[in-house]
C-alpha cells in the first residue's frame, strides 16, 4: 500500500511540475518575461542541473535588459557546472550590451577550450550556432579537425556554409560526406533538393551540376555518375540522366533496375521519347525474360497512345506477334492485359477483351497479378455499362489488398463508377475519404471529383448539369472522344454562365489536345482565363495554354502565362514546372 501511495505522490508531483514548466513557457512566449523569469527560477531551484531552465532564466534577464544579473548568473553557473560552452553565453551577453571587445574575449576563450580538449567542440560549436554566430561555429569545427583529423563534421559544416550563403563550400562538404558515408545520402539529398527548389540563389543548380561533373571526370567511381543522374532527375532532364545510367551500366552490366525505374519516371512525367530510347536500350542489351516483356509492354503502350485509328490493325498484329513469341504464361501477363485493354477500348471488342482476361485468371498467378487482371476486367465491365459487376471486382481488390497502392486505385475506380452512375452521394463519400490517400495522384484525382460534385450540387440541387457532365466524362472513359465533345459542347450551350461552365471548358481543352487540335484547345483555356479568373481551374488554364504556346514556339506568350502561375498561383501543383520552364524560355543557364 505504501508503494502505491509513493507512486501516486510521484505521479502527481510530476504532473504539477510539467504544468509549471508549461506555464513558464507560456509567459515566455507571450513576452511576459518578469513572470517567466520567476517561474523558471522556481523550476531551476527544484532541478539545479537543468540547463534548459537556466538558459531560460538568462534569456528572460537579457530580454529585460538585466545584463549584469545575467552576467553574474552565467559566471556562477561556470563555477557550478564547469561547462566550457557557457563562455559563449558569457560572450553573447556582452555582445547584447554592444561590448564587442569583451564578447570577442570570451568567444576566443571558448575556442581555446577546444584547443585544450577537442571533444569540447560538440557543445561549443552548437552553442555558437544557436546564437547565430556562424563564423565562430565554423572556426570551432575547423580547429577541432586540425587537432583530431579523425573527426567528421562535413554535414554540420555544410549546413553552416549554406546559412552563410557560401553554397560552393556547402556543396563540396555535402558531396564529400555523401561519398564517405553513403548511409547519410538521403538526408544530404533532401538538403540539396531544398536549395535546388528555392529562388534564393539562382546559381545553385549550375554550381551543383558543375561540381558533380567534375567529380565524374576526376573519379572512375560510378557513385558520381549515379549522383549526377539523380541531379538530372530532379531537373526532370531524363535524357541526361539516362546518359549517366548508361555509363554506369557499361562499367557494371549486372542490373537494369535503375534504368527501368528511370524509364517509368520519364513516362509518368510525359517524356515519352526518352522512355522509348531507354526501353530500346534495354531490349538491345538483355536476354532477361522479365525485362524483355516489361520493355515490350511499355513500348507497346507508348505506341498505342500515339497511334491513329488507321494504325490500329498494325498495333493489334504487333501484340499478337509478341504474345506468340513469349507465350501465354504469368510472365507475359502485362502484355495480355494490354491486349485486352486495346481490344476493348480501341477496337471496341469487349467480349474478346474479357475472354483474354478470363484465360489469364486460370494461370498460376500471385495475389497482385490476380488483382491486375481483375482491375482490367472491372474496367471492361464498366466500359460495357455493367456498373454493379464492375463494382464487385473493384471491391474484391479493395478487400484483398487494402493497404497496397492497387487497393487505393480500386477504391478510386469504384468511386468513379458511382459517379458515372450518377450516384453522387455515395461517390462523394468515397472521394472525401480518398482525398487523404498516401498516393498523391490518387489524392489529387479524388479532390478534383470531390470539388466537382460539391460545387455543382450547391449551385444546382437538382444536379441536372452534373448528371450530363458525368455522362460526358463516361464517354471519355469509353474512349468515345467525338461523342464526349458533343456532350460537353451541349452542356456549354445549356448552362452558360453557371458553375459547370469552367470545368466543361477545361475538359474540352484536354479533349481537343488529345485529338491534336491545339488551337481549339487554346480557345477553351483562354475562355477560362477571360471569364473564370477567380475559379479553381485558372492555374490549369494558364499552365496548359503556356504548354501549347511553348510547343508552338510562341515564347513570349508561353512566358507570360507561366509567369501568371509563378506570381499569382504559388500553391498550384504546376508551380515548380512553370517556374523551371519560364527560366528555360528566359534563357537562364542556372536551372
Amino acid at each position: 500500500m505504501k508503494k502505491i501511495v509513493c507512486l501516486l505522490t510521484l505521479l502527481c508531483s510530476g504532473i504539477v511540475f510539467s504544468q509549471n514548466e508549461q506555464l513558464a513557457q507560456n509567459y515566455f512566449d507571450k513576452g511576459d518575461f518578469e513572470k517567466a523569469k520567476i517561474s523558471f527560477e522556481e523550476l531551476l531551484k527544484a532541478q539545479p542541473y537543468n540547463s534548459l531552465y537556466f538558459q531560460k532564466v538568462v534569456e528572460c534577464e537579457q530580454q529585460l535588459q538585466q545584463f549584469e544579473l545575467a552576467d553574474k548568473a552565467i559566471q556562477d553557473r561556470i563555477k557550478f557546472v564547469h561547462q566550457t560552452s557557457l563562455l559563449v553565453e558569457l560572450g553573447y551577453n556582452f555582445q547584447l550590451r554592444k561590448d564587442g571587445v569583451n564578447a570577442k574575449k570570451y568567444y576566443e576563450e571558448a575556442l581555446g577550450a577546444i584547443e585544450k580538449s577537442p571533444n569540447e567542440v560538440y557543445n561549443i560549436a552548437t552553442t555558437f550556432e544557436k546564437k547565430s554566430l556562424l563564423e565562430y561555429a565554423l572556426k570551432s569545427y575547423e580547429l577541432a579537425l586540425t587537432l583530431e583529423p579523425k573527426f567528421n563534421f562535413n554535414f554540420q559544416m555544410a549546413l553552416l556554409y549554406g546559412q552563410m550563403g557560401n553554397t560552393d563550400m556547402m556543396i563540396e562538404k555535402f558531396l564529400t560526406e555523401a561519398y564517405a558515408n553513403p548511409q547519410n545520402n538521403v538526408m544530404i539529398q533532401n538538403q540539396l533538393t531544398r536549395f535546388m527548389t528555392e529562388d534564393a540563389d539562382v546559381n545553385f543548380n549550375e554550381s551543383l551540376r558543375k561540381a558533380l561533373i567534375l567529380k565524374t571526370q576526376k573519379s572512375q567511381d560510378v557513385f558520381w555518375n549515379d549522383y549526377l543522374s539523380w541531379f538530372y532527375v530532379q531537373q526532370k532532364e531524363y535524357g541526361k540522366a539516362f546518359i549517366q545510367q548508361k555509363a554506369i551500366y557499361r562499367r557494371n552490366p549486372e542490373t537494369f533496375s535503375n534504368i527501368v525505374n528511370l524509364a517509368q519516371l520519364a513516362i509518368e512525367e510525359g517524356d515519352k521519347e526518352t522512355a522509348k530510347e531507354i526501353f530500346q536500350f534495354v531490349l538491345e542489351n538483355t536476354k532477361d525474360l522479365d525485362l524483355l516483356i516489361q520493355s515490350h509492354t511499355y513500348l507497346m503502350q507508348l505506341r498505342i497512345d500515339q497511334a491513329t485509328e488507321k494504325e490500329y490493325p498494325a498495333v493489334a498484329s504487333e501484340l499478337d506477334l509478341l504474345l506468340k513469341e513469349f507465350g501465354i504464361s504469368p510472365y507475359s501477363l502485362s502484355l495480355q492485359i494490354l491486349q485486352a485493354h486495346f481490344t476493348t477500348f480501341y477496337l471496341k471488342n469487349s467480349e474478346t477483351g474479357k475472354n483474354i482476361l478470363k484465360t489469364a485468371l486460370n494461370l498460376p498467378l500471385n495475389e497482385y497479378q490476380k488483382a491486375d487482371v481483375k482491375m482490367e476486367l472491372a474496367d471492361i465491365l464498366l466500359y460495357e455499362e455493367k456498373f454493379n459487376q464492375a463494382l464487385i471486382y473493384y471491391s474484391q481488390i479493395e478487400n484483398d489488398l487494402k493497404n497496397a497502392v492497387v487497393g487505393h486505385e480500386a477504391s478510386l475506380k469504384a468511386a468513379k463508377t458511382s459517379y458515372f452512375k450518377t450516384d453522387f452521394q455515395w461517390a462523394q463519400k468515397q472521394f472525401k475519404e480518398l482525398k487523404s490517400a498516401s498516393t498523391q495522384l490518387i489524392a489529387n484525382d479524388a479532390l478534383e471529383y470531390f470539388l466537382l460534385i460539391n460545387d455543382n450540387t450547391v449551385a444546382d440541387s437538382t444536379q441536372t448539369a452534373l448528371k450530363q457532365f458525368a455522362h460526358a466524362d463516361y464517354l471519355l472513359y469509353q474512349n468515345k472522344n467525338q461523342e464526349a465533345l458533343s456532350q460537353f459542347q451541349s452542356i456549354l450551350k445549356s448552362f452558360k454562365g453557371q458553375e459547370i461552365e469552367a470545368v466543361t471548358l477545361y475538359r474540352l481543352g484536354k479533349v481537343y489536345e488529345k485529338l491534336g487540335d491545339d488551337n481549339t484547345a487554346l480557345t477553351q483555356y483562354q475562355a477560362i482565363i477571360d471569364q473564370h479568373k477567380d475559379g479553381i481551374y485558372i492555374d490549369e488554364a494558364y499552365y496548359f495554354a503556356a504548354e501549347i504556346y511553348n510547343k508552338q514556339h510562341n515564347t513570349e506568350k508561353a512566358k507570360a502565362y507561366y509567369e501568371q502561375i509563378i506570381f499569382h498561383h504559388e500553391d498550384s501543383i504546376y508551380y515548380t514546372d512553370a517556374r523551371k520552364k519560364f527560366r528555360q524560355l528566359r534563357g537562364d543557364t542556372t536551372l
